[in-house]
């Protein structure tokens, strides 16, 4: 069963969480968040490195030295992972192996009996490498699970963080959506807010009001109900959403005035995880054309959760 089924059919979850490494600092920094996570959620913890990630990576070991084989590269890749994972976490079962097959192939063949994949990438001056164009917006369009995308170098986001949110990006058919389940159990796991956000805009030929500098930012401070019909309609489907949240759960509710990647992006500046959903096409295997995940995975301020919507 896969981790989708067994979480929707509330079957016991011995799955692992599953990283993908290349022996790069990013990756390995993604070991440690993901090891925290499966700290938090009483899971094991599964490594793998594609013995091909090279060809887009270009990566090496962050403690190789000379040119050794592949295979050995491959197997001191992994150990220097589950090495560092054991530090972190000695209470967390670690298994780690080598796909010898193409990254996004392996990963997504892995997908299907994880409870989530974690990636990490580079970043530079605010633009990522080839990593995130590829490898993980592949898995991230067509893996069985959640897939958690950590970009380094910009702010070192896949350190693990302690700003003390979850943020959800609230889609347009939120009701017992699995973004929305996910980032319920990512809050309560936390023990720490959930903030849902919704973007709303106006129809073209209507002029936007003047707003204050905080609600440019993502944060209006709305008083009383809201004026605009779309704004309404915002908050109701943010209020659809969290209909179910659990007893004791923290929510914050946000309707945000403009595009919802801008909105989500400045969100996520005060947020241990950002939430959003991707909708599979109909008959297809991978993501529609999302401009909002896209956006985020490349603006976002912290690490993102893709996770899959049934179609």
């Amino acid at each position: 069963m896969s981790a989708a089924a067994a979480q929707a059919h509330g079957a016991p979850l011995d799955l692992p969480l599953v990283v993908g490494v290349d022996g790069s600092e990013p990756s390995m920094r993604a070991v440690d968040w993901a090891a925290d996570e499966a700290a938090l959620r009483g899971a094991p913890l599964r490594l793998v490195y594609a013995s091909l990630w090279e060809r887009y990576e270009g990566a090496v070991p962050v403690q190789e030295s000379g040119e050794p084989s592949e295979e050995m590269m491959a197997e001191e890749i992994v150990g220097a992972a589950e090495r560092r994972a054991r530090r972190r976490r000695p209470g967390v079962k670690v298994t780690a192996d080598v796909l010898p097959e193409e990254p996004e192939y392996g990963l997504i063949h892995e997908s299907s009996s994880a409870l989530a994949v974690v990636l990490g990438c580079r970043g530079h001056g605010g633009v990522t490498t080839a990593l995130l164009g590829s490898v993980s917006a592949a898995v991230a369009g067509h893996a069985h699970c959640p897939v958690i995308v950590l970009r380094g170098g910009d702010g070192d986001q896949a350190r693990s963080a302690a700003r003390g949110r979850v943020v959800l990006g609230v889609g347009a058919e939120p009701a017992g959506s699995a973004a929305v389940r996910f980032a319920i159990e990512e809050a309560v796991l936390r023990g720490v807010p959930l903030e849902a956000v919704r973007a709303w805009r106006r129809p073209l030929h209507e002029p936007r009001a003047h707003l204050p500098p905080d609600f440019v930012q993502g944060y209006p401070q709305v008083v009383g109900e809201p004026a605009h019909p779309r704004e309404r309609q915002a908050a109701e489907t943010v209020a659809d959403a969290l209909r179910d949240i659990p007893s004791g759960l923290r929510v914050r509710r946000r309707t945000v005035e403009g595009h919802a990647r801008d909105a989500l992006s400045a969100a996520s500046r005060e947020a241990d995880l950002l939430v959003v959903g991707a909708r599979r096409r109909r008959g297809h295997h991978g993501l529609r054309p999302d401009r909002v995940v896209h956006g985020v995975l490349h603006h976002a301020a912290c690490p993102v959760a893709v996770v899959p919507e049934p179609a």
